[in-house]
């Protein structure tokens, strides 16, 4: 299983996006997710997250909070274990990046946005400002067939 984290940097009501649509053959593509990325040997989730942000975005996290952790299993992709986090403080304008076009959306109007079912869960749970948690999220192609939240499963999402 790979390790990978994903940032929600927010700016008053709205979260910095980023629309997947540069890479052709990205398991991402067209979807709306935070930032980030795959962590490299050695390095902790924090120097992470520090690093894909920078790279993605130009930005210098400067407050930030580790929320939970997210488990990926598929039939079609390698499992992830994604380390979730979310900053409220930052240095910097966002700049170009090369994986896709990054947005400025109001936290409302993201659920209208594509994205991945399973991110509805953690999205929710970051808005609820829910304790570190721990999510498994199973999917089938690119549909969720099964959530545990601390090892309880959901039985709706």
């Amino acid at each position: 299983m790979k390790n990978t984290t994903l940032c929600y940097i927010e700016r008053g009501d709205s979260w910095l996006l980023l629309h997947r649509v540069k890479k052709e053959n990205d398991l991402n593509r067209d979807k709306w997710i935070g930032v980030g990325g795959k962590c490299e040997e050695n390095e902790s989730p924090e120097e992470c997250v520090c690093r894909e942000t920078f790279e993605e975005t130009g930005l210098r996290l400067t407050e930030y909070r580790y929320r939970g952790l997210v488990t990926f299993v598929s039939d079609r992709w390698e499992g992830e274990y994604m380390h979730l986090f979310t900053a409220s403080g930052f240095e910097g304008e966002p700049g170009d990046c090369d994986e896709g076009t990054l947005e400025w959306v109001r936290k409302s109007d993201f659920a209208t946005l594509p994205q991945w079912e399973g991110d509805k869960i953690f999205l929710r749970l970051l808005e609820e400002g829910a304790p570190f948690f721990s999510l498994k999220l199973r999917y089938e192609g690119d549909k969720l067939v099964y959530a545990a939240l601390d090892g309880e499963e959901l039985r709706q999402w």
